[in-house]
């Protein structure tokens, strides 16, 4: 599958982060609308697959095509700007700052919100005729999903916020990996293989991604759901945001960083 070896690989995330960093504002936002409203076009595929087989082992077998479709266009998610981004300030790349960071991040956290928020829309009218009548089953499942991952997590207190920020962090230590993953091959293949393993871990294992919880529980309130947009905010989406960051530097960009591009120098021969 034309395989790349770690320490070349590492120096495509350092590289994909300074163009990433430096990229223009209306490129920023585009490629991140794309990216979320195509995610989200996944989740909602997969939600679909889930009800209808009554298996979700299938619908997270095949969530993936959403996100290698997205990669493979060159869009961008947060949680993969969040691990390849800060690789340019770390290696003092031109030009390369924690302002231009920040400014990255917010962007693209936008535009993936406003691409996840348009399939929302969309997929509300689709499940409910136009807002005419209840929603059908797959729209009774995300407005469920809305419900126990919101008021679900706020029941357990601390506990349940603990639970949350380690699924977030978990999240973006597999999506992340998927990011790496394409970097990998040099072929179409090679690169959705490497991308799909972890990705399927992640959905299947019930993470949180946050862009994904973009789509879900929007549309959950449109369709339904007995929560609110703050329990949204508050026990979802911003910690989902806090721990997808602290998983996607910690367990991929720092630590691929660190030992295959920074290697330490080798032990003296006694």
């Amino acid at each position: 599958m034309a395989y790349v070896a770690p320490a070349e690989f590492v120096t495509k995330m350092v590289d994909a982060g300074e163009s990433k960093l430096l990229m223009s504002t209306r490129d920023t936002l585009i490629r991140a609308y794309m990216a979320g409203a195509i995610l989200a076009l996944a989740a909602a595929f997969a939600v679909s697959v889930s009800v209808n087989t009554g298996n979700p082992l299938v619908g997270a077998l095949l969530f993936p095509v959403g996100f290698c479709l997205l990669y493979l266009m060159g869009f961008d998610l947060l949680t993969g700007v969040f691990t390849l981004v800060p690789l340019a300030v770390f290696d003092k790349r031109p030009g390369a700052t924690w302002g231009g960071v920040m400014r990255n991040w917010t962007l693209v956290f936008f535009g993936n919100f406003a691409g996840a928020l348009t399939v929302a829309v969309f997929m509300a009218i689709i499940f409910t005729f136009g807002f005419t009548e209840a929603p059908n089953a797959i729209g009774q499942k995300i407005g469920s999903i809305g419900e126990s991952r919101t008021v679900g997590y706020a029941a357990h207190g601390v506990a349940g916020m603990l639970t949350l920020f380690v699924r977030g962090v978990m999240c973006n230590w597999m999506v992340s990996t998927g990011v790496v993953a394409a970097m990998m091959s040099t072929s179409v293949s090679g690169k959705v293989i490497g991308m799909w393993m972890p990705i399927l871990v992640f959905f299947y294992m019930g993470f949180e991604h946050s862009i994904v919880n973009m789509f879900l529980f929007p549309s959950g309130l449109m369709l339904g759901g007995k929560f609110t947009f703050v329990d949204y905010l508050l026990w979802n989406e911003i910690p989902t945001v806090i721990g997808n960051l602290v998983g996607g530097i910690t367990f991929v960009g720092a630590t691929l960083y660190s030992t295959h591009y920074k290697t330490a120098p080798k032990r003296a021969i006694a």
